[in-house]
């Protein structure tokens, strides 16, 4: 009987249309295989190709998040050879290994775990990214851990070569942790020394989970190695340190901000990762709705004036600023920004370092700034009154300035300007327009399922005057590690300055008038924007109510 060829039974199965295959098949090279092909277009998921290479070869296909591992069976298949092919040994029955594999037609492979382990294999299907994360936490993590657990004893004190030899435990140990949270897609590593033991935890897609806990006579080995890292001082543990580290993972470029912190246990370290391979978005895949987007965009042509973009700390509000910048960015304009610290790294932007030690602050960064001839100017933050006033009196001299502002909503940020102690005239004529977003979860595209909405979701629908009559949810797969959500997507309100709010600022009117005025007027707030999001099926009701208030 002849198997059914990959593409077409994707495309019975609707999940790719006659066209994008043809288009892929056209694109590709010889030696890419169809199926990686379509994952690097984004036309389909790693589930839904493994989903469609089961029916087609007909081997079955494993949920390696839920598999419990052995380790017997693990060292059967050495760790170089698991790498090499991305492959995990699950179980043994008699003379046959059954081994996970993303791509079951690899006859070499095969061949070559048979030599090397005198079993016949067996193979079954796994997603790639699943693969990754088991090789990473089975062959890495645990031997390192497992390495370090036996180098080193609870009498051992700090000697140099255990933490600046690349081959030592620790410094394994370390990396691998890094590694794994690159792998698992972490914003954030936490080491957060307790009584007994020092807790591992990765912050995902906004949410923090434990990793791992290591026992306390490690704490201080380890808090030493990432000091060592991130050039700080290893000796000096009583006051707050901040550092850099600059690494590559499985090939690509990752930048680290260190910050250690005393606490009664010992010092906690946190890492924020800032991947600089997908740091770039386009302003139109960060999840503006369309008239927002609109908006926005011309806000940033304007030749000047203000744009605010506001929120808390973590709600995507540099990503945003940098997405503008990369839109506004051409070799027709001289754009200088100044920030604390500089994330990533723009081509054809001046970048300026905020160093508060020998008073390069934001306003005196700015002031000179100005004297450098620059059409934009990209302020991280308006902290103070001198830093904002300079910011209103470069807006009216010509250029346009984009920053950000710690309030909870678009028409807070005209109040916390006035607090701030600038004249509100000044404010009506420098602001063009206030973006203030959030970050939420969005729904797994593998697990999602349709269900009924429930009474309370009605009625919350009903009090922003929208309808509807089903929701998106994850159940938790494979791919999310079981939590439903998977990435995440902005929601936003976004505030244009016209001449009646200009007025109202003037007459120095209480923020609720204001609110009622672009309410009014059809702005649509924060709840209202990621409710839409949920009726679209990008996230769910109680992803928008964990980070906009009801009204």
């Amino acid at each position: 009987m002849s198997r059914k060829r990959l593409g077409d039974l994707l495309v019975e199965s609707g999940l790719i249309t006659e066209q994008q295959l043809e288009t892929t098949l056209r694109r590709k090279s010889p030696e890419e295989k169809l199926g990686d092909a379509l994952l690097q277009e984004g036309h389909i998921t790693e589930q839904q190709l493994a989903e469609t290479l089961e029916r087609q070869l007909g081997i079955p296909r494993i949920n390696l998040y839920q598999y419990p591992m052995d380790p017997e069976v693990i060292q059967l298949i050495p760790r170089d050879l698991a790498k090499r092919h991305q492959v995990m040994p699950i179980r043994k029955e008699n003379h046959k290994l059954f081994v996970a594999m993303a791509d079951p037609m690899d006859y070499f492979a095969i061949e070559e775990l048979r030599m090397a382990t005198g079993y016949q294999i067996i193979p079954a299907l796994a997603t790639k990214e699943e693969l990754q994360r088991t090789i990473s936490k089975h062959y890495d993590l645990q031997e390192s851990l497992d390495e370090a657990l036996s180098g080193y004893t609870v009498e051992e004190t700090l000697d140099e070569t255990g933490i600046t030899d690349e081959d030592s435990p620790v410094v394994r140990l370390v990396n691998q942790i890094i590694n794994h949270a690159v792998t698992q897609r972490a914003s954030d590593i936490h080491f957060d020394p307790m009584e007994t033991e020092l807790k591992v935890r990765y912050r995902i897609d906004g949410i923090l989970r434990t990793e791992r806990s290591l026992p306390k006579h490690m704490q201080n080995v380890i808090i030493a190695r990432i000091k060592i890292m991130g050039n700080l001082n290893i000796t000096e543990s009583r006051v707050p340190q901040d550092g850099r580290i600059k690494m590559n993972v499985n090939f690509k470029p990752v930048d680290i901000r260190l910050s250690t912190l005393p606490s009664v246990y010992g010092e906690k370290i946190v890492m924020r990762i800032l991947d600089l391979s997908n740091a770039l978005g386009d302003l139109e895949n960060l999840g503006f709705a369309e008239d927002n987007l609109h908006k926005f965009i011309d806000m940033i042509e304007k030749p000047n004036g203000i744009v605010l973009i506001t929120g808390p700390t973590g709600s995507g509000k540099s990503s945003t600023l940098y997405a503008a910048l990369n839109r506004l960015n051409s070799e027709e304009v001289n754009i200088i920004t100044i920030e604390d610290p500089v994330e990533y790294q723009l081509d054809g932007v001046n970048q300026v370092q905020v160093n508060e030690d020998i008073g390069m602050t934001f306003a005196s960064g700015l002031r000179s700034i100005l004297r450098q001839d620059p059409d934009i100017i990209m302020i991280g933050e308006i902290r103070d009154l001198e830093t904002a006033q300079i910011s209103i009196r470069s807006s009216l001299t010509g250029h346009l300035v984009l920053s950000t502002l710690h309030t909870n909503s678009a028409v807070a940020a005209l109040t916390r300007l006035i607090d701030m102690g600038i004249e509100p005239f000044l404010i009506s004529s420098s602001l063009t327009g206030v973006v203030a977003q959030r970050l939420v979860r969005r729904v797994c595209r593998d697990c999602s399922e349709v269900l009924p909405p429930t009474e309370r979701e009605k009625e919350i629908f009903q009090a922003s005057g929208l309808e509807i009559n089903y929701i998106h949810k994850g159940r938790g797969c494979p791919s999310c590690t079981m939590t439903g959500y998977r990435g995440r997507i902005a929601i936003h309100e976004v505030l244009t300055l016209d001449n009646h709010i200009r007025e109202l600022i003037m007459n120095a009117e209480s923020s609720f008038k204001i609110r009622q005025y672009v309410q009014e007027s059809g702005m649509k707030f924060l709840l209202a924007d990621g409710l839409l999001k949920v009726a679209e099926g990008l996230t769910t009701t109680e992803e928008v109510l964990r980070v906009a208030a009801m009204e």
